[in-house]
């Protein structure tokens, strides 16, 4: 559950003002005053969702960079900025946590059951299977390729490849199904 939205107290800054100022300005007075706003409350949600201190603190940095970032993406019509910056931050910590819960590969991974040595046969048919996979990364579109490279060889989570390259969250999953679906092709694996 998100926090609920400031009050309407007429002694605080207007939120959304603030953001539209940062959006079309990039007016970084008006940021430094949402940072110092949200900043210590993006922490505390952070916190009672089970984030430790330091991560929490990253998280916030993550966040806030994101708001500095998007903040053209905003729309006062669809929601207020508190609602906006803080389904940013939920998104993020979501993020962060499938990226804890994907196993690391050990040392240990590599070595086929057995503890055997892989056969000569296995060495050729590695080489050819990633000659095949490059070949067929090679003729994806551009974008595709790059969102591919982005998520599987540099392990970056969908918002991460959004925030970097500035396209919206819709567009990186889309560009990964597409090109996914032709390595399944060209590998025989069906769509």
């Amino acid at each position: 559950m998100l926090p609920k939205a400031d009050s309407n107290d007429p002694t605080m800054p207007d939120h959304e003002q603030l953001l539209l100022a940062v959006a079309r300005n990039r007016d970084s007075t008006a940021f430094r005053t949402l940072f110092d706003h949200f900043a210590p409350r993006i922490k505390a949600y952070m916190r009672r969702l089970g984030a430790d201190s330091s991560a929490a603190e990253e998280l916030v940095q993550d966040v806030m960079m994101a708001v500095w970032l998007r903040a053209d993406r905003f729309d006062p019509a669809l929601a207020s900025a508190s609602t906006w910056i803080y389904t940013i931050a939920r998104n993020r910590r979501i993020d962060r946590v499938r990226q804890e819960r994907r196993p690391e590969l050990q040392p240990d991974d590599l070595v086929p059951d057995g503890g055997e040595e892989p056969t000569p046969d296995h060495h050729f048919e590695a080489a050819e299977t990633a000659f095949r996979l490059r070949a067929v990364i090679g003729s994806l579109p551009p974008e595709q390729a790059d969102v591919l490279r982005l998520a599987y060889y540099e392990d970056k989570v969908h918002a991460e490849i959004s925030a970097e390259r500035g396209i919206p969250l819709g567009t990186v999953k889309t560009r990964l199904r597409l090109a996914l679906v032709r390595l399944r092709r060209a590998f025989g694996e069906g769509a």
